[in-house]
């Protein structure tokens, strides 16, 4: 008698463990994102290179992973995507905000995108690029910094000091006194103002315009952003963004219960 025979359960247990390693891997992907080495990836989830490499190829064949042959490192693939996006939509910040986004870039023409905060601070959930323009900088699963971005910026002006305390100070230890007072100068501002403004703060030729949006109880549950070439996306054409954008980010809060500063 097998041991297979003396415990029926057993082949059903070891596919659930089975499972379980495989998601645990995945979910590491997805917190090593954009990618990740063989090795990095084995020592992060504390298991042999040998034996992540098998589950590795068993997600590769399922469309939940991809190598890049440049370097042969790993990263989440697009079944993985599409699970993370049917996820999304049961956001209602991203049912409400797709077909705002769809507007206002066919209005401007310029890329628009949402973002959430996530685990490792400001999370691009969705983008609208511009007809005919070259991507810029914002893919869904970007992550944005918090004191050198637009986005980051609106987030930590309306998120509470608990939610941003950790990625504000690990960014905040290269900046000068100078820097800092100029930082709180654009929070005040951005809390007064309900929209923000910047010129190539992230990258060189790159202005961006950001707004909060509010959910009941005026909660931030996301920041809408344009972005744009400086040598297209004027100071008069970002002027003009920047109003049509906070009008959109009003209508989002207000389908999700909440209100825009006064």
């Amino acid at each position: 008698m097998t041991e297979d025979t003396a415990n029926p359960a057993a082949p059903r247990q070891q596919k659930v463990q089975s499972a379980e390693v495989g998601v645990g891997i995945l979910k590491a992907l997805a917190e090593l994102a954009p990618s990740t080495s063989l090795s990095k990836l084995a020592e992060y989830v504390d298991m042999p290179a040998s034996k992540v490499h098998r589950y590795l190829q068993a997600l590769v064949d399922s469309g939940f992973a991809e190598q890049n042959p440049a370097n042969n490192h790993y990263r989440l693939g697009r079944s993985a995507l599409q699970v993370g996006l049917a996820a999304l939509s049961q956001l209602d910040v991203l049912k409400v905000s797709a077909p705002q986004l769809i507007t206002l870039r066919d209005e401007i023409n310029e890329s628009c995108f949402l973002a959430v905060w996530g685990n490792k601070g400001p999370t691009v959930v969705y983008v609208e690029q511009s007809l005919g323009a070259v991507t810029l900088v914002t893919q869904i699963g970007s992550v944005l910094p918090l004191l050198s971005s637009s986005t980051g910026l609106v987030f930590d002006a309306f998120l509470s000091g608990a939610e941003t305390a950790a990625l504000r100070e690990a960014e905040s230890a290269g900046l000068s006194g100078k820097q800092l007072k100029e930082i709180d100068r654009h929070i005040k501002e951005i809390r007064s103002t309900g929209v923000h403004q910047i010129h190539g703060l992230l990258m060189a030729g790159v202005n961006a315009v950001s707004s909060p949006v509010f959910a009941m109880g005026n909660k931030l549950v996301g920041v809408v952003t344009i972005v744009g070439s400086a040598s297209v996306f004027t100071d008069e054409r970002q002027a003009a963004a920047a109003q049509r954008l906070r009008d959109t980010a009003g209508a989002i809060s207000a389908r999700m219960g909440g209100e825009m500063p006064a």
